[in-house]
């Protein structure tokens, strides 16, 4: 029964602690964001090129990630790097959302 004690005890605390987590994720300078291709366009090849500049993927399976948009092309990038990536995907011809 001690050992009981020991984990009602620790669970406010575990509530508190991520309580805090959530408050950091709202503070933008520290927020991550995926960047979402939703759709092509008209430019696939563009589009795939942009891709392989933002990611290490091969020609292949960036062509595999374009045709089966809507797809996350980034994920947990800062905000000016997600920024970017949006800029060079909706160049090429891409609906790009960022989450």
């Amino acid at each position: 029964s001690m050992g009981d004690s020991y984990i009602h005890n620790g669970s406010p605390v575990a509530a508190s602690s991520a309580a805090d987590d959530g408050g950091k994720a709202d503070d933008n300078s520290d927020a991550t964001v995926n960047v979402v291709l939703k759709e092509v366009g008209a430019n696939k090849i563009n589009v795939i090129k942009a891709v392989r500049q933002l990611t290490t993927l091969g020609l292949k399976e960036a062509k595999d990630l374009v045709e089966s948009a809507p797809k996350p092309i980034v994920e947990g990038a800062n905000s000016d790097d997600a920024a970017k990536a949006k800029e060079a995907l909706e160049a090429a011809g891409a609906t790009v959302e960022l989450s």
